[in-house]
């Protein structure tokens, strides 16, 4: 069981309460909307320290014609998870969907298919060797009675092709750890016992396996009640085992109650996923509701994520905070009461927590936490501090960026200008350097001097 080594700040983000305790919270990642929603990617940064290519990674995306790759997306990910140090699944390299046309209908011998498979997987899981944590090698492999499902790569290689393309895989990534990963397997029943006895095989036949992920795409109020039944007994065979596509959907519109019941839901996944010690990490399949696959996918269902369209918390949100430790006040109407065990400094009107989370040889990536150590609330601030290195903001998240000389300003965004008493707000940024990477001595909050530990 994952037991917190030290706490993080009452109002911390997810990451910071899942780093303390050795644990990964994640998120599937879409580049396109890294890219043009900034506020999208403040959240993926902030909040997640672990992150799964959402489409850029698969084969259509990839591999869209024979031996012609693109690697455009996938690699605006890649620099995004490792800007914001987050581990890395990739996902994924066989599936029967999303699955490009020449792949499905060319009619390919035995020989034949076998060597497109290898090529795809040498070209993709090689070209990221030594930077992906986990692949998600074969995906979806049966179906719900715990039968193949009719696939290209069944109907041509027969069974043996998971085998083939773990072994594949080892070769062209030898530190990648090696996954299979499906949906409806969360809880024990016959699609989850294929599994079980196809990993147990696997393992007695000396195929590299290393984890099982459980997607849990969730009706709301219909967790598994052998949720953490199954998970341990994957674990006692000697791999890991992730929650990998968390989402619990509703039918819409939502109400108070269904969000408070979905946060439930999501409390009950990651107690069960800690219960167990070779559990390692969940990650939600998306960031907000309004980018969620589910009202496309199952009409009249959905606000299945953690935040609403708009980026705001919700009761989910708290529950998962909680679970990792955490007050669960993170303003997503949870019942969190904002207590902590152990208190920030009370020296001074505020206190600045400010670390270098991520360096390398041009640039870091900082992040800042600012406790409210006043006896009234906050409705808007403004963090004042000095670089005393010449280092320059590139760009920045939960908070308006600007710098003048060495001179720093962040002023809140239009949702967390509200900071309780006793309450802190985190924000972050990446910023270059020449060499010289000196921490800032000195802060002011709407011109305060803050303590800063």
């Amino acid at each position: 069981m994952l037991v917190p080594a030290a706490p993080a700040a009452a109002d911390a983000p997810l990451r910071d309460h899942a780093d303390q305790m050795g644990f990964e919270i994640g998120a599937a990642l879409a580049a396109n909307h890294l890219q043009n929603d900034s506020q999208y990617a403040d959240l993926a940064a902030t909040e997640f320290n672990a992150a799964t290519p959402e489409n850029a990674m698969k084969w259509e995306s990839t591999e869209p014609s024979r031996n012609q790759f693109d690697f455009g997306s996938a690699d605006a990910f890649m620099d995004f998870a490792q800007a914001n140090n987050q581990k890395v699944r990739g996902h994924t390299l066989v599936w029967h969907n999303q699955l490009p046309s020449w792949v499905e209908n060319g009619n390919f011998s035995e020989s034949e298919l076998r060597s497109v498979m290898e090529n795809h997987i040498d070209r993709v899981a090689g070209r990221y060797a030594g930077e992906i944590a986990y692949w998600d090698v074969a995906n979806e492999i049966f179906l719900g009675d715990g039968s193949w499902r009719d696939s290209v790569f069944y109907r041509t290689l027969g069974p043996d092709f998971v085998a083939d393309a773990l072994r594949m895989t080892a070769e062209a990534d030898p530190n990648a750890e090696l996954w299979l990963n499906d949906y409806s397997i969360d809880g024990v029943n016959a699609k989850s016992d294929a599994y079980y006895n196809l990993i147990r095989d696997l393992i007695a036949q000396g195929v590299p396996i290393d984890g099982i992920g459980l997607q849990a795409h969730l009706i709301n109020g219909q967790v598994p009640g052998s949720l953490q039944q199954n998970i341990q007994r994957f674990a006692d065979l000697g791999i890991k085992v992730a929650i990998t596509e968390l989402d619990v959907r509703i039918e819409m519109p939502a109400s108070q109650s269904e969000l408070e019941q979905q946060a439930r839901d999501y409390r009950s996944v990651m107690d069960a996923c800690q219960a167990v010690d070779g559990c390692v990490a969940v990650t939600v399949w998306g960031v907000s509701d309004q980018y969620s696959w589910v009202p496309d996918t199952f009409e009249g269902q959905g606000a299945p994520l953690l935040f609403n369209d708009s980026y705001q918390p919700k009761p989910a949100y708290d529950a998962v905070h909680e679970a990792l430790g955490g007050t669960g006040d993170g303003d997503g109407d949870g019942d969190g009461d904002g207590d902590d065990d152990d208190p920030p400094p009370t020296s001074g009107p505020c206190a600045v927590d400010y670390s270098a989370a991520n360096e390398w040889s041009t640039g870091f990536t900082g992040q800042i936490t600012v406790t409210n150590n006043g006896d009234t609330a906050l409705d808007g601030w403004s963090l004042e501090f000095d670089f005393p290195s010449g280092q320059q903001i590139t760009n920045g998240w939960n908070a308006e960026w600007s710098q003048s000389g060495s001179t720093v300003t962040a002023t809140n965004t239009g949702w967390n200008g509200a900071v309780p008493a006793g309450g802190s707000v985190t924000v972050g940024f990446n910023a270059s350097h020449d060499g010289g990477n000196a921490e800032p001595e000195a802060f002011t909050l709407n011109g305060q001097s803050c303590s800063v530990s």
